[in-house]
């Protein structure tokens, strides 16, 4: 990936229904040519697909935190399956070292936090955890509203 495809990257991180003719003024290039990046970059999978991200997303979990799991011998994909249910959870990572799963959650009150944590703690196969609160995002590569 050269410099112009980070660039196109960039601006579609940010909004990713632009049109290739606006990309293309900001980008200082021919529309032909965004339009061939942005099809080389979904062809290699660079780029896997695009998405929207809704209000609620952004903003209505004030309160969001990062969970970190350890599991019990092979329940990992059944602990997966469980995490699957919960709505406020919005990404589960597999990992290495001392933690078998890192989650991201959010909810609207650390009332509501504590409750879903609660819930987390007691799925089976779950025999350690430890949740740190995220105060502020100083820099993200998700797109802003």
């Amino acid at each position: 990936m050269d410099d112009l495809d980070k660039r196109l990257v960039t601006l579609l991180r940010h909004q990713g229904r632009r049109s290739i003719s606006d990309l293309a003024v900001d980008l200082g290039v021919s529309r032909a040519t965004v339009r061939s990046r942005m099809a080389r970059l979904e062809k290699s999978g660079d780029i896997v697909g695009y998405t929207v991200i809704l209000r609620a997303d952004a903003v209505d979990q004030p309160v969001r935190g990062i969970m970190l799991i350890e599991i019990e011998g092979h329940a990992a994909d059944r602990v997966i399956r469980a995490l699957g249910g919960f709505s406020e959870i919005s990404q589960v990572h597999t990992t290495n070292g001392r933690w078998d799963l890192v989650i991201e959650l959010g909810t609207g009150t650390l009332t509501d936090l504590d409750t879903v944590l609660r819930k987390i703690r007691l799925i089976p196969g779950i025999t350690g955890s430890e949740t740190s609160l995220l105060l502020a995002t100083p820099r993200s590569t998700r797109a802003k509203l």
